[in-house]
């Protein structure tokens, strides 16, 4: 059993673990284990989210927010699914307002346990606070950490965050979520606490708000955070051949990485896996034919926000590069990046895993020129030259035999640049997990 500080409060009231919500008010303890709940972009790197770690709490799902929703909520309710990679006795939310330019209101919040097929829930949702209260404002730019709230998850739990917004607000998202999302129609209100999916006649194929979900369970010894662009995202993670699709299916490589650690490693080496892929990317900020679209979106752009914000990080697996040699970056741009990344988490105690950049048959000499470089370097020693903590070798695995410059025919999704679901196995396939083992926290 988890050791749990939320047991008084369940004797207390003398309900099921699932069916009670706690606030600052109704448990002290609660304090001294959230975080500050509203803050915006931080000037610098902290280790915030490794203090936290100790106090048992530990980042099960993420998604990283890059752009804003094509249309604005009014008024209305929307009901997001986490799929969480380990699960524990509580749970607490990010919300973002990155990239919105007016204050985001929320009215109400909960958090259900739900089968993912739909917007039902399996029980009553519990209502969730933001120190104390049930309604917070996330000025434009800033971010919002709820209070703990009590719902007993397990690794493969499928969560519903369901948040009702006031007012007109253009939402963050992060578009690639491969799976449907609930919203109701504007102007519903509050439906937040409705265990029916009645309310919820709209449908997204993004992530609306809703940026992270930690759980509280001190067995935990960390959260593993994928960190890259579109194969990390899961592009190709929905495609299991020709003609076949398995949407919602949960299949990126870092969601069977996390079933494998759930499996394979022993309950004192039990770690969270978290995904901050965002699809397009790159690894150096300057490539001088980067989409506008993605600008400012590089690896070390966001890796405050994305990753060392994140609560009980102790490893990062990097997969980045495939994008910085089509945008025009040559080797010592994209190496400079790696090595201030690599510096910057290993300053905040978090070991990095790295593959080299993998092959693609539309890169020219010249990138695969820049590939050779970059991979050297960082299969040098088998540590980045000294620089990062172990190799995932994704680029070896994935390579055609007969035309080491493509992708194996059986794991293409056809566009030579994406794997389907077979891929994503063999990537998960490769990561040695002692080698992610060894980043536990003692």
């Amino acid at each position: 059993m988890i050791s749990s500080p939320f047991a008084g409060a369940r004797r207390a009231r003398s309900l099921p673990a699932g069916r009670i919500s706690i606030t600052l008010a109704a448990l002290s303890t609660v304090a001294a284990l959230a975080v500050p709940a509203l803050t915006t972009d931080a000037a610098g790197d902290t280790a915030s989210g490794q203090r936290t770690a100790t106090r048992g709490w530990f980042t099960s799902w993420a998604g990283a927010q890059h752009d804003l929703a094509p249309t604005p909520l009014r008024d209305q309710s929307v009901r997001m699914i986490s799929h969480l990679s380990q699960g524990g006795d509580a749970l607490r939310i990010r919300i973002q307002n990155t990239f919105g330019t007016t204050p985001l209101v929320v009215d109400a919040a909960t958090v259900a346990l739900t089968d993912g097929k739909s917007a039902a829930t399996q029980e009553r949702p519990e209502p969730v606070t933001f120190t104390g209260r049930h309604e917070a404002v996330v000025p434009a730019g800033g971010e919002l950490w709820s209070d703990a709230t009590v719902l007993s998850t397990r690794a493969g739990s499928d969560v519903a965050v369901s948040l009702s917004v006031s007012g007109t607000v253009v939402p963050g998202l992060h578009r690639t979520a491969f799976r449907t999302n609930y919203l109701t129609a504007p102007g519903a209100g509050d439906h937040t606490r409705d265990t029916s999916a009645a309310a919820y006649t709209e449908t997204t194929e993004s992530t609306y708000l809703v940026t992270a979900v930690d759980v509280h369970n001190p067995r935990l010894k960390g959260s593993l955070v994928a960190y890259g662009s579109s194969v990390v995202d899961g592009v190709g993670s929905t495609d299991c051949g020709p003609g076949c699709t398995q949407f919602g299916a949960d299949r990126r490589w870092a969601d069977v990485l996390a079933r494998r650690i759930t499996s394979e490693l022993p309950p004192t080496r039990q770690f969270a896996v978290a995904n901050a892929g965002v699809n397009g990317t790159t690894s150096a900020p300057d490539c001088p034919h980067l989409a506008e679209s993605v600008r400012g979106l590089d690896a070390r752009a966001r890796l405050q926000r994305d990753v060392l914000a994140l609560h009980g990080v102790t490893g990062v697996l990097y997969y980045y590069g495939t994008n910085d040699l089509p945008a025009g970056c040559d080797a010592q741009q994209v190496l400079a990046s790696y090595r201030d990344v690599f510096r910057r988490l290993h300053a905040a105690g978090i070991k990095v895993y790295v593959t080299p950049v993998t092959p693609r048959p539309g890169y020219t000499d010249e990138h695969n020129r820049v590939r050779h470089t970059v991979n050297s370097f960082v299969s040098k020693w088998n540590n980045c030259s000294g620089t990062c903590d172990g190799v995932m070798g994704f680029d070896q695995v994935l390579k055609d035999p007969l035309k080491p410059n493509s992708i194996n025919p059986p794991y293409d999704t056809g566009d030579g640049v994406h794997v389907n679901i077979a891929g994503q196995q063999v990537l998960a396939d490769t990561v040695s997990l002692p080698m992610l083992a060894s980043s536990a926290q003692r």
